[in-house]
């Protein structure tokens, strides 16, 4: 078992959901399932509010997994009737429903009544008593029976006891296929075969477009996703931080799959206390480091925060490309003067990122939003750019002859040529005497310069110095 690329399309796959009250260890057995700790897991009840999606190959068989938030009792205009009614909603397209019971607090009127709506359901279901760990756990388990829904399968997600057993129970309740078994691709086999072909370690992994939104809490990124989904796949609300974990969601565009992952809301790091917030902000900066372009959301209505700033320099640091998303613009009074403050403030704050494209639409009413992911598309076009050699030098002999590197203890730096050592994000090395002691500004003015030239806005270029070897130096 694990994580793979499977051969078929995602949505071709058959879907497991695991579904249950809250606190019963469905995002464990969710992360066992998948081969990694994917799901945040606490011992908070209620820490999965919006689904939670992986893909796995269980004894050979691709599948994809959802895990839901826990099933409670509540009135549908509230944050848990919202979690409920997602949960309900991926019930519906499930092949096989993996109901889940805490075996150690017996049964609960909460699991009986959902064990009830399940049979309403007419959905293939899988009885899972979670936390069975030892012989009074499987004992334990046995009353499970009373639920009506068969033979409960005993587990332990925490400690891996009766994972096997629970795979294998999967595989065989699941619609037969005709697709070949799943060949296991890991990402170090394929930096492997890069090497072996001669390639750079720079190679795009097979698979869809990653794309990551972030931004601060409140900001939009929820509600900017269900717009591009066109469905109410995330829980949205007035509560700022509804979203918790890193969710991934697969979109299609014009050129092709992309996967696209909503993020917890980024703060400053005086103001996270709580562990379990410190763990969806962990998520979140994993998830801009797997992205290949980062969306950035701001607040129109309040402008550029340090915050901002901040998650900016972070994507910079990362070498993501970025794409700067002012959300609810339609609450915007003037726009004009709203447009100019923002791009003032980027160019004196985000020198290192200049040209970085922004999108203003509305998530909530979708004005503009048709202009995002064409936006993206390009942001990753230049960030997989390369620049001929021979144009590159002789670029940098018009740059160095316009501009002479500058004096160093009375003595002239030699700059000799410059290469493109790879994309994603453009790296360049330049090779003279004495680089080390190459001033900043002046790098500054070379980069600006390559941005220019070819037509490099926005993205990160990494400026790499090597100094050439001296054969009448002393060994």
């Amino acid at each position: 078992m694990s994580s793979s690329f499977p051969s078929a399309p995602v949505d071709a796959l058959p879907v497991v959901v695991i579904a249950g009250r809250p606190n019963v260890g469905k995002s464990t057995i969710f992360n066992r399932l998948v081969g990694r700790r994917q799901a945040l897991v606490a011992d908070t009840p209620g820490v999965t509010r919006d689904r939670k999606e992986g893909q796995a190959t269980v004894r050979g068989r691709a599948i994809r997994i959802i895990d839901t938030a826990g099933l409670e009792e509540a009135a549908p205009d509230t944050l848990y009737g919202r979690m409920r009614a997602s949960s309900e909603s991926a019930v519906a397209e499930a092949d096989l429903v993996l109901f889940c019971i805490d075996a150690r607090s017996g049964i609960t009127p909460a699991d009986e009544h959902f064990a009830n709506w399940l049979r309403r359901q007419g959905r293939p279901v899988l009885l899972v008593a979670n936390k069975a760990e030892g012989r009074q756990g499987a004992a334990a388990a046995m009353e499970a029976f009373s639920l009506g829904l068969g033979t409960p399968l005993a587990m332990s997600a925490e400690h891996g006891e009766g994972v096997a057993d629970l795979m294998s129970e999967i595989v065989d309740r699941l619609p037969p296929t005709d697709l070949p078994p799943v060949k296991k691709v890991t990402r170090r086999s394929r930096r492997e075969d890069a090497q072996a072909e001669g390639e750079e370690e720079d190679v795009r992994p097979p698979g869809p477009l990653r794309l990551a939104i972030v931004g601060r809490p409140n900001a939009g990124k929820s509600t900017l996703l269900n717009r591009l989904l066109g469905e109410e796949r995330m829980i949205t609300g007035p509560e700022p931080g509804l979203t918790r974990d890193s969710i991934a969601v697969m979109l299609h565009d014009d050129e092709g799959p992309i996967q696209l992952v909503d993020t917890a809301g980024l703060r400053r790091k005086a103001r996270i206390d709580e562990t379990l917030e410190k763990m969806s902000v962990s998520a979140s900066i994993e998830a801009l480091k797997m992205a290949e372009v980062v969306i950035l959301v701001l607040d129109a209505t309040l402008g550029v925060h340090e915050q901002d700033l901040q998650i900016a320099r972070l994507i910079e640091r990362e070498g993501r490309c970025c794409v700067l998303a002012l959300n609810k613009w339609d609450a915007v009074e003037d726009r004009a003067a709203t447009r100019q403050a923002i791009k003032d403030r980027i160019e004196t704050s985000l020198a290192q990122m200049r040209g970085i494209p922004v999108v203003s639409f509305s998530a909530m009413t979708g004005a503009g939003i048709n202009r995002l992911l064409p936006t993206v598309r390009r942001a990753y076009e230049v960030w997989n750019r390369r620049v001929p050699t021979g144009a590159l030098n002789r670029w940098f002999e018009m740059m160095v002859e316009r501009h002479p590197p500058p004096l160093v203890d009375g003595r002239r730096l030699k700059l000799r040529y410059i290469t493109q050592a790879k994309a994603r994000p453009p790296t360049f090395i330049l090779f003279g005497t004495r680089t080390d002691q190459l001033p900043e500004d002046y790098q500054r003015y070379l980069v600006n310069g390559m941005r220019e030239t070819f037509d490099l806005p926005g993205t990160p270029i990494r400026l790499l110095l090597r100094a050439s070897s001296n054969p009448y130096a002393k060994g």
